[in-house]
């Protein structure tokens, strides 16, 4: 699989990585066994950046990938993860000591001394703005508890005065065929900086695999069911902030764009992969076929300037008036 190296980590990474919110908490119950399957079959092919958190099952989302890389020294794994979402968002809790904390706790659940990439995940926006919470995180690195630190945000705003700090090695945003604002300053920002750029909720929560109809219900402990209108976190973790109906609909039309041999879900895959600017994509993945099929959406060829331009045009007329501006 083709690699580029993660911004300012130094570090090649997969095109097409793994996101494991899916087997900690928030998207049904996953078996251990099946999660272990999931991360072997990502790593058979060629899957070498594995995203997670603290926040995940509580930890057991990087206890199980620590787990996993135990018994694989040789896969070869980066391994990115969050911490800030465990404790009350209010701004001053984002400060050395707590940084000292949460870094310890997930190097103890990941098994590692020097966690690769540490997140901010989702802070409140002040955050972004502050010179102390930055000198902390160079803390960090000088203690080798973490050896780069980056951001996961909300919004093009967050994304980009995150850019401008020195030390910011990634940024991880929401990017997707549904999502296209951060192409137009984000990614050419970070591209200029030097600063990593990982897609995540690619699928936009499922609805790009063109899956789902609009009589499709998920369990109750499901995101997908509980945070449809942002009750738990924020709404674009959500069907990226798209009206679920309005998504099936124009899922549907984006599946007609799937080029011969490919699925709907590998297409968004791929359409990420080939906008400039972007390091990796980390799609989740329940199962193992789900992973490595995910994993082949980075052998297709190009996506074709006139699929580019659907793909445009269905954003620009179903999806732009709900979210564009608010993200």
């Amino acid at each position: 699989m083709e690699q580029r190296v993660l911004g300012r980590t130094g570090r090649p990474v997969s095109v097409v990585g793994l996101g494991t919110w899916q087997l900690g908490a928030d998207w049904g119950d996953v078996r251990e066994e099946d999660a272990l399957a999931v991360l072997d079959a990502s790593v058979e092919a060629g899957v070498t950046l594995f995203d997670t958190a603290d926040v995940y099952g509580d930890g057991r989302s990087e206890q199980l990938i620590g787990r996993y890389l135990r018994g694989r020294p040789d896969a070869g794994v980066f391994v990115a993860t969050k911490f800030g979402r465990r404790a009350e968002q209010r701004p001053e809790h984002y400060n050395l000591a707590n940084f000292r904390s949460w870094s310890d706790r997930s190097r103890t659940n990941l098994g590692t001394d020097r966690l690769d990439l540490v997140q901010l995940h989702c802070p409140p926006t002040p955050v972004y703005s502050s010179g102390e919470v930055f000198d902390a995180l160079d803390v960090l690195v000088a203690e080798e508890r973490i050896a780069a630190y980056g951001v996961s945000v909300e919004t093009c705003a967050e994304a980009m005065t995150a850019i401008g700090r020195p030390g910011v090695a990634s940024v991880q945003i929401i990017l997707n065929a549904f999502r296209l604002k951060p192409l137009e300053q984000v990614l050419p920002a970070a591209a200029a900086a030097g600063v990593g750029i990982l897609a995540r909720v690619p699928l936009a929560s499922g609805l790009l695999s063109g899956r789902y109809t609009t009589q499709t219900a998920f369990a109750p402990d499901d995101h997908r069911t509980y945070n449809r209108h942002g009750e738990a976190f924020d709404q674009g973790e959500t069907f990226s902030g798209v009206d679920f109906t309005t998504g099936v609909e124009a899922a549907a039309e984006f599946a007609a764009l799937a080029p011969e041999g490919a699925t709907p879900a590998q297409t968004a895959l791929r359409w990420i992969v080939q906008q400039p600017g972007v390091t990796t994509v980390i799609p989740g993945a329940r199962n193992p076929g789900q992973a490595r099929a995910n994993a082949a959406a980075a052998a297709l060829d190009p996506l074709p300037g006139p699929t580019l331009d659907a793909v445009r045009e269905l954003y620009d007329r179903r999806i732009r008036p709900q979210v564009h501006d608010r993200w």
